[in-house]
């Protein structure tokens, strides 16, 4: 093993998470309705199906975008060579546009301060690189998404320390838990660098509250430290209260162009508001202009394709589309939610009060045979080897409280959704249920033999490499 790196031999990636390893079940057996409708179904993957025919209605009524045509004239040959590094001029003022668009247009976003990075994995991991040396941390509030164990630490070398959060107040972020996380990091000799939140949660499918940000702006403030939003659910916000961007607070308390600002960064993504994560899109906002240029020197070695960003910015540029998509799409976003929240409260499983992302954070503690991690990993197994369907444990999202589980709903078909709740319920229920769930399982039939065309258009997760979030 001396011949290769440090790097390459180590073991801290993190794939043998219960949150990879239920994917890794999932590539050997994935459902399909009509090839193999005995396989495991995945809701593990925070992916956005629902609005897809909204995208390529826009794509058919504009060909030029796709075809890479300006006024009738192809520019492949303009947009195939190189490109700088910094991005292209319209698609970041698009994307700046966008999101504040996405943000009630309460705030602005100086397309100057955009860095484009390939992906919400790249744009997190740069800040890494530009606010913190290996050994010094940040703090995360619990739970948080898995791929940060990875996104975050695995080549930076950063240290994450958990801020612990609990279900007596809804996972809310509190001064204590704060301070105490901040207690833990020096006693582990750990220099903190700042606090990272996911604005909406993941996993909780919650938007933090003017109070929370309020909090966070004032602790980073006298521990003289950074705060990174990661917003990238942003505009998948589907009923009140409504969604609150950091910026919005910081314009609030007139702090704008303070060195308190030039301590907060945004990172965000196409990948979840847009369901593209396949088009490898992410940016980070910054009031630094020292980070700003570091992060776009880095960006170099993860960029966006030129041919992706003209696509984009075209569409993006269409102000009427994307104000009906935002809409539809969180009207959407609610009616799936709603679909899972009462399938499974007709199981006797409820789920933690959301109102943004494409998950509901799952209360599944009466279901464990004891209050314990190890009861909870024993529960998980059995629903993704035997009733299967691949959901994400708590534990693996950090969570301190054993029973909680992150279901998506978003990346597949209601049709799919019946029959993971006829498996859950027939799991619930026992043996006994089985005669009873058969009529269900005859009634869907039909719905399992749908033409295999028809099913490719709804472009069926199977067909796609996931983006891991």
């Amino acid at each position: 093993m001396g011949i290769l790196s440090r790097k390459a031999t180590c073991i801290t990636h993190g794939q043998d998470s219960s949150y990879f390893l239920g994917w890794e079940a999932y590539e050997k057996n994935p459902y399909h309705e009509v090839k193999n409708p005995n396989g495991i179904i995945q809701m593990g993957l925070a992916e956005n199906q629902l609005s897809f025919n909204l995208i390529e209605s826009w794509l058919a009524k504009n060909p030029e975008a796709a075809n890479f045509e300006r006024e009738g004239q192809s520019i492949f040959r303009e947009l195939a060579l190189f490109q700088d590094y910094h991005g292209l001029p319209s698609f970041k003022n698009a994307m700046a546009d966008f999101m504040s668009e996405n943000r009630g247009n309460r705030v602005s976003f100086d397309p100057k301060k955009l860095v484009l990075t390939a992906g919400a994995t790249s744009a997190n991991e740069t800040l890494m690189f530009c606010l913190a040396d290996p050994g010094e941390a940040f703090l995360l509030p619990t739970p948080y998404y898995p791929g940060f164990d990875r996104d975050l630490k695995w080549r930076t070398g950063v240290e994450i320390v958990p801020i612990q959060c609990t279900s007596a107040n809804g996972f809310r972020t509190t001064k204590s838990a704060l301070e105490e996380a901040y207690k833990q990091a020096q006693m582990l000799n750990l220099k903190v660098k700042g606090v990272l939140i996911t604005n909406p949660s993941n996993p909780l499918g919650t938007t933090t509250t003017r109070t929370e940000l309020n909090r966070l702006l004032d602790f980073v403030s006298r521990k003289n430290i950074h705060l990174i939003s990661d917003e990238i659910y942003s505009g998948t916000v589907f009923t009140s209260p409504g969604f609150i961007s950091v910026m919005e607070v910081l314009k609030e308390k007139k702090l704008e162009n303070t060195d308190v600002s030039k301590r907060v960064h945004i990172v965000y993504s196409l990948s979840k508001d847009l369901g593209l994560p396949g088009f490898r899109v992410g940016v980070i906002y910054s009031n630094d202009d020292i980070v700003v240029a570091a992060a776009t020197k880095m960006s170099s070695f993860g960029l966006i394709s030129s041919q992706t960003q003209y696509l984009l910015s075209a569409l993006l540029s269409d102000k009427n589309f994307t104000k009906n998509y935002l809409k539809e799409n969180q009207i959407r976003l609610k009616n799936r939610h709603n679909k899972l929240v009462s399938g499974l409260e007709a199981v006797g499983i409820e789920c933690l009060k959301s109102n943004a992302g494409l998950f509901c954070w799952v209360d599944m503690r009466h279901l464990l045979r004891s209050n314990t991690f190890e009861a909870e990993i024993e529960l998980w197994k059995k629903i993704v080897y035997e009733v299967k369907i691949n959901i994400s444990p708590g534990s693996s999202c950090h969570c301190n409280e054993p029973g909680w589980f992150r279901v998506c709903f978003a990346n597949m078909s209601e049709e799919t959704l019946k029959v993971a709740l006829i498996r859950l319920k027939m799991f619930v229920d026992g043996p006994s249920s089985t005669t009873r769930s058969q009529s269900e399982h005859q009634r869907l039939k039909p719905l399992r033999k749908m033409k295999v065309s028809n099913w490719v258009l709804r472009l069926s997760f199977q067909d796609r490499e996931p983006e891991e979030r």
